[in-house]
């Protein structure tokens, strides 16, 4: 079963957490500070954290950071902080995902399924089939990684879901809610940040920008399309 790691300092919402992902089957451990959850990260195989902003001993985007030192496990941001800074802040530091409380659990379920899902390994079948190229772009999809002239790209989880994604349809224009509901597995009300955020990031590591753009282009008001350079 999956081992998932709760990091708040309300036993209240702590208990409430822990009870919802139990009930999703997960083994699930609960801490109250910062510090106790990077020595659990680092001593333990988790697969997923769900991690509170507001802990008392140190800010949680703080602890997220020190967190990917130790650990790429899935990480979903839980918190009263809903402000568009607390969010490019957390996405920026190497959340998944970011969920606004109060959320029901249902919510929180669909959240950390769809993180699950998304965090398995690619079953091989013929590799030649999981490579995409569009000019020097190389998608790797078994492999989970691309490369551009030869280099290696240092994608997220989410940017790579983005661009292998836009890959498999290459020179089709993929509206933001299909990538929306395709890469992050959900809906909500203040998604257009998330892929903004995300496709912002992703061009800067192709080397390029919304203003000249060579693989990743926007379509205003539509979505966006993936192409070989002309």
């Amino acid at each position: 079963m999956p081992n998932a790691l709760v990091v708040e300092d309300d036993p209240a919402v702590q208990a409430a957490l822990v009870q919802a992902l139990r009930g999703l089957g997960l083994v699930t451990q609960a801490v109250s500070t910062a510090a106790a959850a990077l020595q659990e990260a680092a001593a333990s195989e988790l697969d997923i954290v769900v991690l509170d902003l507001g802990l008392p001993d140190l800010d949680g985007v703080v602890a997220l950071t020190m967190l990917r030192s130790v650990s790429n496990v899935p990480v979903i941001v839980a918190t009263a902080r809903g402000d568009e800074s607390s969010v490019v802040r957390s996405l920026n530091a190497g959340a998944d995902d970011y969920i606004v409380k109060p959320f029901s659990s249902k919510h929180l379920a669909a959240r950390i399924n769809a993180l699950l899902r998304r965090s398995k390994p690619a079953s091989t079948h013929d590799e030649a089939d999981d490579i995409i190229q569009l000019g020097d772009l190389r998608v790797d999809l078994s492999r989970r990684h691309a490369t551009l002239a030869g280099v290696m790209l240092d994608l997220s989880r989410r940017e790579f879901d983005l661009l292998a994604y836009l890959a498999k349809k290459p020179g089709h224009v993929v509206s933001r809610r299909e990538l929306f509901d395709a890469v992050w597995d959900h809906a909500s009300t203040s998604d257009d940040r998330t892929i903004d955020v995300h496709t912002s990031w992703l061009r800067r590591k192709l080397g390029e920008t919304a203003a000249a753009p060579r693989y990743l282009h926007t379509i205003r008001g539509v979505g966006y399309r993936l192409t070989e350079p002309e």
